[in-house]
């Protein structure tokens, strides 16, 4: 069952963020921090998947800061407007709606976030800079390198493409280096490998990347 929630940001901003809900009793909270193209239909399938796997899912609408309501999907002028407006929204004020994306779902008990592109440097910026995550999953996450000096507060894992046009191998390494504890894997496919509606998806590379994820959240949210 699926539902979309009005919610309100420590600094009083009003948005929405999809809400899908597991049959039974929750795992855990899962909080899916969306791309450059909004809340579209592909990250609520996102979110679905991870209550199907018996998790209370949550997406904020993070452009709702812009406009209300942005979705786009994966064409060149889709990708030139998403990041015209992903540079609108600045990183801490997309935090704040996480975290009361996070508040929303803290009844389902210990609470993960999860991010793919944009969503995968807020992931981990979440990881850093927020309380109340018990673990976190960021995919591709292209401004991570220039955060790598931050100190997460729960355990991370990360995703990357070898052959992701906006992340070099060379940022990659820089990460594992400043911080060897961490799983970082990488995979023979490109940025987005993820997201079924792009041409850059790679299947094998996202089972394989969201068996980890799904073990690695097992694990840690118990």
């Amino acid at each position: 069952m699926a539902d979309t929630l009005k919610l309100t940001a420590e600094d009083g901003h009003e948005f929405a963020a999809y809400l899908a809900q597991p049959e039974g009793r929750p795992k855990g909270g899962v909080v899916v921090i969306q791309e450059i193209f909004g809340v579209n239909s592909h990250m609520r399938s996102v979110a679905d998947d991870y209550a199907a796997q018996g998790y209370l899912a949550i997406t904020p609408a993070l452009f709702d800061r812009v406009k209300p309501g942005i979705e786009l999907g994966y064409t060149e002028d889709d990708v030139t407007e998403g990041r015209e407006v992903r540079g609108q929204v600045r990183n801490e004020e997309a935090l704040l709606d996480i975290a009361a994306a996070s508040n929303a779902v803290k009844s389902a008990g210990r609470i993960a976030a999860v991010g793919y592109c944009w969503g995968g440097t807020l992931a981990w910026l979440t990881a850093t800079r927020l309380s109340g995550f018990t673990a976190v999953a960021s995919y591709y996450g292209g401004g991570i390198g220039g955060f790598a000096t931050e100190t997460p507060h729960c355990p991370v894992i990360l995703h990357f493409g070898e052959k992701d046009h906006a992340i070099p191998l060379t940022e990659v390494e820089a990460i594992r280096k400043a911080h060897p504890e961490l799983p970082v894997h990488v995979y023979p496919a490109g940025h987005g490998f993820n997201c079924d509606q792009r041409g850059s998806f790679e299947p094998k590379s996202a089972e394989i990347a969201r068996e980890r994820t799904l073990a690695f959240f097992a694990k840690q949210l118990g």
